[in-house]
């Protein structure tokens, strides 16, 4: 799912003022691959890739522990200026400039971007629906590893009797299962493990 950097008709050149948090997505993870896409839907398979930037020296931690404040420059000339910083550390990660391969802009023809715009407008519902359906997949998944390593955390988990960091981790393992058999379920049913696990 595309999360939106700079809004289309933004007059340029603009420098963001809204930070942009990204995360890992495993443990131990040390860089974060960032696709930079144009267009209006909602799955980046549907727009057009402009560039690449791999976000690297991020600090070993758990997955989704770190919290890396991205900001994007876009100059007149269409030099996308990236940097990064980690939140826990104030530490600034790295700086890129992102330009496409051929010509600083993509270059999309007048009609190509009529034509992306158009098919946004007529597939907004559904791309509404699947934007909500991931995010309650990231939510249940990201609530699942957060109750792992609060579980395995000397502060919070040391305040858990063995019995009880058993069961939620036990909890969190048939979810996680249930989530890899089930990555197009839909929205309710991501919300109802969000809700059993709650119960713990």
């Amino acid at each position: 799912v595309m999360t939106v950097l700079i809004p289309r008709n933004t007059i340029i050149p603009t420098i963001s003022k809204d930070e942009k948090l990204f995360t890992t997505s495993s443990d131990n993870q040390d860089s974060v691959l960032i696709q930079v896409f144009e267009g209006e839907r909602a799955r980046t398979k549907d727009n057009n890739l402009v560039g690449t930037y791999q976000l690297q020296g991020i600090p070993l931690a758990p997955r989704g522990v770190p919290q890396i404040d991205v900001r994007f420059d876009l100059d007149r000339e269409g030099f996308l200026r990236v940097s990064a910083k980690d939140k826990t550390t104030g530490k600034k990660i790295q700086v890129a400039t992102i330009t496409n391969h051929e010509d600083v802009l993509s270059m999309l023809s007048k009609i190509e971007i009529d034509r992306m715009v158009q098919e946004a407008e007529h597939e907004k519902a559904e791309d509404r629906m699947l934007k909500r359906t991931m995010e309650a997949k990231n939510a249940l998944e990201n609530y699942a590893y957060r109750m792992r390593n609060n579980a395995g955390d000397d502060y919070t988990g040391g305040r858990l009797e063995a019995m009880e960091k058993a069961k939620i981790n036990e909890a969190v393992d048939e979810v996680l299962q249930w989530l890899e058999r089930n990555q197009l379920g839909e929205v309710d049913e991501f919300e109802d493990k969000i809700k059993e696990l709650e119960g713990l």
